[in-house]
């Protein structure tokens, strides 16, 4: 589907949503540009991604819009401008929400495609800056579950219930270092597409467009700078729920172990009478068995107190 947005009475902006290759082309003749195709525009070393020639820029952004797809995923696809002086055509293949309050803040005066530009830029960093926020949230949320003061008391009383929530956890770390890794593509795309466009459009660029670019490098410098922290926590996050798995398996390791331990004495001692001999004075003896008995609780009791002088359980 083509879009065109008008400002003072001569097209400025394209919109091709979902194209064919068919309209590509077509698009291409219409306006005398050189727009790519999206197996083009999913090329992912930079030299494909950012182009300057003939004072037209062609860039490739990956972009990941706040929806779902059928099968849970979110939808990853590419994002594409061709810039000139006078026309700038982006081409995209996914409802990408910011684009209605795009259209709408561009209907507002008259713009010029470099500043139209601007306002696509500026909305997919302020979307990604929201995202950012929305993991951080996430983020937090799962560091007070893990870190919640009442862990020790929940791993004594309900070591199935925290066993669960543990590999949960990991789940919801996973996918929260997923969304993380996409955001991270875009702002690094945008961290270099930036100043590409500073630089090779300082010619022909507007001032006021100049000023917006920096200030648009700052922000995207920022938000990755703010990436790499949220990075670097969620793995302290993984590193702390893994070791409390791995707490947990050794606690069950030591049960197991104090058992088996506590076992062998009371095993050893019915064993030594239930050998048949004929010459076993306890065999004659009228509290034999009371004291068998007896002999047998007090050797499984004795490796628990030492267990537990020693702090192995409480």
């Amino acid at each position: 589907m083509l879009t065109e947005h008008q400002s003072g009475g001569k097209t400025v902006w394209v919109d091709l949503f979902n194209p064919t290759n068919a309209e590509i082309g077509e698009a291409c003749t219409k306006y005398g540009l050189d727009i790519p195709p999206r197996e083009k525009l999913e090329e992912i070393e930079f030299s494909s991604r950012l182009q300057y020639e003939d004072d037209a820029f062609t860039i490739s952004v990956p972009v990941t819009p706040h929806k779902k797809s059928g099968d849970g995923e979110d939808e990853t696809t590419p994002l594409g401008f061709v810039l000139s002086r006078d026309l700038l055509v982006t081409v995209r293949f996914a409802q990408l929400h910011t684009f209605d309050a795009i259209t709408q803040r561009v209907k507002r005066r008259e713009r010029s495609a470099p500043d139209i530009f601007l306002v696509i830029l500026e909305a997919m960093i302020d979307y990604g800056a929201d995202r950012l926020e929305e993991l951080r949230a996430e983020a937090l949320r799962i560091s007070q579950r893990i870190f919640h003061k009442n862990m020790q008391q929940l791993q004594k009383n309900k070591v199935a219930r925290i066993n669960r929530m543990l590999r949960d956890t990991l789940v919801e770390i996973g996918d929260i270092g997923e969304r993380l890794s996409y955001i991270r593509d875009t702002l690094l795309v945008l961290q270099r597409a930036v100043p590409f466009v500073a630089e090779h459009g300082d010619g022909w660029l507007e001032s006021q467009v100049k000023a917006r670019l920096k200030m648009a490098a700052a922000d995207v410098q920022s938000l990755n700078e703010y990436e790499v922290h949220l990075t670097d926590k969620l793995q302290f996050l993984l590193d702390a729920d893994l070791g409390f798995i791995t707490t947990e398996q050794n606690d069950l390791f030591k049960i197991m172990t104090i058992w088996s331990v506590v076992g062998i004495p009371p095993v050893l001692v019915a064993g030594v009478y239930g050998m048949n001999f004929h010459f076993m004075p306890e065999l004659s003896w009228p509290w034999g068995y009371p004291f068998a008995l007896v002999l047998i609780a007090v050797s499984a009791l004795l490796p628990l107190l030492w267990f537990r002088h020693k702090g192995w359980w409480e």
